[in-house]
């Protein structure tokens, strides 16, 4: 394939695709990549005088080695000439990014997502049996990604996924994305509860998950004890 020419708006549109496809921030992008936290944040995307600043050549190359992603993999998520990211249902996606499984393109419209805080999903009544947003606790987000209509968003709230989710970002999940090994899912239980995990493994038995946080810590999760699946696809600032 020719590689379009990339503007700015398309390259910091690519990076933070790129992020979200790999269930992070834009800071915690660059945090994994061994860069400076903010290196990426909006506020470093335009200088003092109102010129555009563009990432370094050494920064995106980190950023590609650190998450597998190939150059024209990562021109595909920047939108560029109408080119949209690919989605395997995995988000990588990303709030503003999409995630990758089976190779799908798709153009990215602007849409309504119901949206809840994850303090607030601890009942069963916020989601039907087949994991669909239900009930009248629901928020809205207008969201310019490519997700399926069934999608949700959960607001983080505190620390207790810092680094790679913080305090105001929000996921956006879907239970008809196939999740995979190393995917972040959200987990609801049939006890009640809602959890936000890493999956280590999944086979017919239930999920091996560890915490988002880096721990170490490991939890194996029956099929019978969990209502539904969802990977997460997208985090947004």
């Amino acid at each position: 394939m020719s590689v379009p020419m990339l503007q700015h708006a398309d390259v910091w549109r690519g990076i933070d695709r790129l992020a979200a496809k790999h269930g992070l921030s834009a800071s915690g992008l660059a945090r994994r990549a061994g860069l400076d936290p903010t290196a990426f944040n909006p506020s470093k995307r335009i200088t003092r005088e109102g010129r555009p600043r563009w990432p370094s050549t050494e920064s995106l190359s980190k950023v590609l080695t650190v998450t597998g992603e190939p150059f024209l993999d990562f021109v595909l998520l920047t939108g560029a000439h109408g080119g949209d990211a690919a989605s395997n249902g995995h988000a990588a996606a990303g709030f503003d990014q999409p995630a990758v499984g089976g190779r799908v393109t798709h153009r990215s419209t602007a849409r309504t997502i119901p949206v809840m805080p994850l303090e607030r999903l601890a009942g069963s009544e916020n989601f039907s049996p087949a994991g669909l947003p239900i009930g009248p606790g629901w928020g809205h987000l207008d969201f310019e990604g490519s997700v399926d209509r069934d999608a949700f968003g959960i607001e983080i709230v505190g620390a207790e996924f810092d680094p790679i989710f913080r305090d105001g970002d929000t996921v956006i999940a879907s239970c008809k994305a196939e999740i995979r090994r190393g995917d972040r899912v959200v987990l609801c239980l049939t006890a009640g509860g809602t959890l936000l995990r890493k999956v280590v493994r999944h086979d017919a038995d239930g999920y091996y998950t560890e915490t988002i946080r880096p721990s170490g810590q490991q939890q194996f999760l029956p099929q019978d004890q969990i209502r539904f699946a969802a990977r997460i696809l997208w985090v947004s600032q």
